[in-house]
């Protein structure tokens, strides 16, 4: 049980890195600077950034130790989520970004300008 059970979260952060790579490239064709950088080919592993606005960033982290959501304005950190709450705070910047939508309520700190 213990064997599937890695296999499956090994699976879940490949999918996880990839869609990260496919955010920064949705984001950087509509101007935003947005980067997301793996370590190796495994893709085990990402680094995901984007800024929003001046001195506006989110930073999402995902490995096999964790995941992590950051949103930092003028250097302060404005918000940390972990596991869930991280990605449920990244599908909502998915969203903003698919459907040009103005954030939900449930989460009022993420403030994306749309063009």
């Amino acid at each position: 049980m213990f064997i599937r059970l890695a296999e499956e979260h090994r699976q879940f952060v490949r999918d996880l890195v990839m869609n990260l790579q496919a955010l920064a490239i949705v984001l950087e064709n509509q101007g935003y600077l947005a980067s997301c950088y793996t370590c190796g080919g495994q893709m085990n592993s990402a680094s995901f950034m984007v800024s929003l606005a001046d001195n506006h960033l989110i930073r999402f982290l995902v490995s096999d130790y964790g995941i992590t959501w950051t949103e930092m304005r003028d250097d302060r950190e404005l918000m940390k989520l972990e596991g869930a709450e991280a990605i449920g705070q990244l599908q909502d910047l998915a969203n903003l970004v698919k459907y040009r939508i103005r954030p939900s309520e449930s989460h009022p700190a993420l403030k994306l300008p749309l063009a």
